[in-house]
């Protein structure tokens, strides 16, 4: 055989992803190849990153959204886009502050003994210590930001925005203060956000206690409560207007057992009357229920719990005792009273706690600053409606919706001394004054103490980061962003406070509708291969970094990226990232081979000149480049990613290349022909230079090494996206190849069950090739089934029946030896069960009337032949099992 002269190819033996990502990802940055020119005249396309925590690190849900994102920039970027993907972090106010508190408390010093501006230069030292390994992660991950735009929430810039936003709401009646009842954390002394309490299932007790006389023939009333102590707060009790067992009691007052006051019964639809004992305990300063229950009423809203959950101010012997030392002393005071109706039982029960210090949450009455957010709420709601940020995927629409058409007003302080502090200074007599952007404060005026919510800056975050309120380049150029990536668990908490945002600052905007973004894309949650949401409490979390180091960077982002559908989650293991990381191998050892024979680009022969297999995989190519197109528009991901894995892995290099040495080293009709050889080269360059370049948004590193190696370009991050070839589709050469596929597939099948060696050659005569139009590809049958043509002497000792799709071909081998004919029979019982299982399945389907009368013609046509050669199937098997005496 000859042998193409094998070029100089660069490629080391083998693919390890440690020894080049590094400094694969600095090249890139050397090379300025992720920054955004403002001037340029391409069109724009811009993410602005979901910011994480500064004190934080990034999880697998973290890596799962860069790989989505960096997957669209990177797209976008070879498709001749203007792309800014722009990064950045969030100051973390809570998590920052309690860590800083932490680290002092571990030195002896106290937070409030430092001073509040000694405090923060802690904490701005903390920041610079820590920020950088949220930047080194993201580089190992391969992200392609825009690092000379990177930000940071309490940036300078950024300060400037929320302060001017801060004035503006206030100045048209949008922020207010106000005492209403917030979710507290008595250990980080604050208010605390919605999306910062997680709600766990804990065993406590419910407790039946009775008010008012205790003689059942004079007015009393039993309830029940999970939260025993908060009855020293209770103002009234609750039963529903229709109920007749209490109609007598509405409007009459009972005494409290511990206070020198009676609290009345009122009547509330809010009461089921079949729930316990259908009258209930009214704290409106300790329950959210309660308390707009109390605003309805009228009721008083005292206080009883100091901002460490301590009871205070009653004037019983309760104050001072801690909420759940209180709890078991109000019971055992009731219990004295004989006021305890039945014995204490244990319940279960959801309750709230604080994300960042871990202790059950106080809904406690509180002083604070609020946003009104009725108009704005609408505003993000049109936005959707109107068709100008639209959700991907469509199913989330009525979670939108049921949010912020139902929205509450939203508190946005903070009782903190590290994050933005809320602009208002007070005077004497009660004057208020709110201070913008360069402005100053009267002589003598105090500012408001606590900070602003963090969610209140980093909802300012796609036009913030632009460089708002200043009309600066990028706003001209990258506003509204094109796409918001982030997961559906924080819909409301972050996209709908940018929403809000964004629609209100937008008519300042020229020419802009307010959206921050036009497309949300929603993705799910990252789940461990058992379907469990990760978590440090399970010990499931895995460490995305640890799978860079162990699979390689492109082995993790494949696997998340193949797994990615809108809205939802996806379970990955060990097992998956490993089978991403032989894919990685599978790619390099395919492109070795290629290069070493001659692989390159150039002008494709004439079509006519080509092989089956040259114009099959052509053929295939343009497919695979319409699915993947198809996939990464809608935000498929995985639909984009299994059609690139399947074309790549099981097609281009299980089949083609093994059809392809073939044709370099004999030709595929058993001669060399340099021509068709050379013919090889470049269809295998072609192929191979689009597979690299569809692949290599979602797997940079490695396809960036095969690329510029295959081609000598500089980069492939800049190259231009594949365009499809032509109308190169031959349905005649695609039949050709499957029926060799499926040929060489069911002679490997055989060889592998009878445990033929695979490095021996089979003597076999394949009777009915020629009738089956197949004559030319007998020498790739015999290249990749291991067979050499029969000889004079040649007495077949085997023979399987191979059905293609014009004809069954009968393949006689000369193994040398008796076949297994047990393991025979379990071969050909596997296929009886497939057959007879198609044959179910499509007279099933040929027997239902509704399906006659709805499907098209060719359908119902293409039914019946998949019928009638299972129905041939099921006969030739049955036929060769009662040959080898029976199943």
């Amino acid at each position: 055989m000859t042998e193409l002269p094998a070029p100089a190819v660069s490629l080391p033996k083998s693919w390890e992803p440690a020894a080049h990502e590094s400094a694969i990802y600095q090249r890139w940055i050397d090379g300025g190849y992720f920054t955004a020119d403002a001037a340029g005249d391409k069109p724009p396309f811009s993410i602005v990153i979901p910011p994480p925590n500064v004190n934080g690190s990034l999880h697998m849900g973290h890596a799962f959204e860069h790989v989505l994102m960096d997957t669209l920039s990177r797209r976008r970027r070879m498709q001749g886009y203007e792309v800014l993907w722009l990064p950045g972090m969030d100051h973390a106010a809570i998590a920052m502050q309690a860590m800083v508190e932490k680290r002092l408390a571990a030195q002896g010093i106290a937070r409030d003994a430092l001073g509040r501006e000694a405090f923060i230069d802690k904490v701005w030292e903390a920041k610079a210590e820590i920020s950088g390994d949220i930047g080194g992660q993201m580089r190992r991950l391969g992200d392609s930001v825009d690092w000379s735009r990177e930000r940071f929430t309490m940036d300078e810039g950024l300060s400037r925005a929320v302060h001017t936003v801060f004035k503006r709401m206030f100045d048209d009646g949008l922020i207010y203060r106000a005492e209403r009842l917030v979710n507290w954390s008595p250990t980080l002394q604050t208010a605390i956000s919605d999306i910062e309490v997680t709600y766990d299932d804990v065993e406590g007790e419910l407790v039946s206690f009775r008010y008012g006389a205790m003689d059942d023939a004079e007015p009393h009333v039993v309830v029940a409560t999970t939260r025993l102590e908060t009855m020293l707060g209770d103002t009234a009790i609750a039963v529903h207007p229709d109920d007749e067992r209490y109609a007598h009691l509405v409007g009459t007052e009972l005494p409290h057992p511990f206070l020198e006051r009676s609290i009345p019964v009122v009547a509330d639809d809010y009461v089921d009357p079949e729930f316990g004992t259908g009258a209930v305990k009214i704290t409106p300063a300790h329950d959210p229920n309660d308390f707009a229950l109390g605003r309805r009423h009228g009721l008083a809203m005292p206080t009883i719990m100091d901002t460490s959950a301590h009871i205070c101010d009653t004037g019983t012997q309760f104050d001072g005792l801690d909420r759940f030392a209180a709890r078991v002393a109000v019971r055992e005071a009731l219990a004295e009273q004989g006021r305890i109706v039945k014995e204490v039982r244990p319940y279960l029960h959801s309750v709230g706690h604080s994300e960042r210090s871990g202790e059950a949450i106080e809904p406690r009455l509180s002083m604070q600053w609020w946003v009104r957010v009725e108009t704005l709420a609408k505003s993000a709601g049109d936005a959707v409606r109107n068709g100008d940020t639209v959700i991907h995927p469509a199913s989330m629409e009525p979670r939108w919706f049921g949010w912020v058409d139902d929205m509450h007003d939203w508190c946005i302080s903070r009782q903190l001394w590290w994050g933005h502090r809320i602009p208002i200074f007070y005077g004497p007599d009660g004057d208020v004054v709110c201070v913008g952007p360069g402005e100053e404060p009267p002589a003598g005026y105090e500012q408001d103490p606590d900070v602003l919510d963090t969610w209140f800056s980093s909802g300012l975050w796609p036009f913030s980061t632009m460089g708002w309120p200043d009309q600066t380049a990028d706003l001209a150029k990258f506003y509204p962003t094109s796409v918001l990536v982030t997961g559906y668990d924080i819909l409301f908490f972050w996209v709908a406070r940018m929403m809000m945002f964004g629609t209100y600052v937008g008519a300042t905007m020229d020419g802009d509708n307010g959206v921050p973004f036009r497309d949300l894309f929603l993705h799910g949650l990252v789940r461990d291969e058992h379907g469990r949401k990760m978590s440090k409490s399970k010990g499931n979390g895995i460490d995305p970094l640890d799978w860079v180091d162990r699979f390689g960077a492109d082995a993790l982002r494949f696997t998340l990226a193949r797994g990615a559908t809108p809205g939802g989650d996806l379970s990955v293991g060990d097992d998956h990232a490993e089978a991403s990381r032989n894919f990685a191998t599978k790619m390099f050892n395919a492109t070795k081979f290629a290069l070493m024979n001659g692989a390159r680009l150039g002008e494709l022969p004439d079509r006519a000149t080509l092989t089956d297999a040259d114009r099959w995989i052509l053929g295939r190519l343009d497919e695979v480049l319409r699915d993947a197109d198809a996939g990464f528009e809608s935000y498929e991901f995985a639909k984009a990613c299994e059609a690139l894995y399947h074309f790549a892995r099981d097609e281009f290099c299980d089949w083609y290349v093994e059809l392809a040495k073939v044709q370099v080293y004999a030709g595929a009709d058993g001669v060399v022909d340099t021509d068709r050889a050379q013919a090889t080269a470049i269809v295998l360059g072609t192929v191979l230079d689009s597979i690299l370049r569809m692949l290599h948004p979602v797997m940079p590193f490695v396809t960036e090494v095969l690329w510029t190696t295959l081609t000598g370009e500089e980069t492939l991050v800049t190259a231009s996206w594949p365009t499809a070839i032509g109308d190169t589709a031959d349905a005649q050469a695609a039949q050709r190849i499957s029926d060799t596929q499926r040929l060489v597939t069911e002679v490997r099948r055989f060889r592998g069950d009878q445990g033929i060696a695979d490095n021996k050659r089979v003597p076999t005569r394949l009777d009915g090739i020629d009738a089956a139009g197949l004559g030319s590809v007998r020498p790739y049958v015999d290249s990749l089934a291991k067979l050499s043509a029969a000889g004079d002497d040649f007495s077949a000792t085997a023979t399987i029946d191979v059905r293609l799709s014009s004809a069954t071909i009968r393949v006689e081998l000369d193994t040398s030896e008796s076949i297994d004919v047990d393991a025979e029979k379990r071969r050909l019982a596997k296929d009886l069960a497939a057959a007879e299982k198609e044959l179910a399945q499509t007279t099933g389907k040929l027997g239902n009337e509704q399906f006659l009368a709805k499907a098209p013609e060719p359908v119902v046509e293409k039914i019946r032949n998949r019928q009638r050669i299972a129905t041939e199937e099921v006969e030739r098997i049955r036929a060769k099992l009662d040959e080898l005496g029976g199943a």
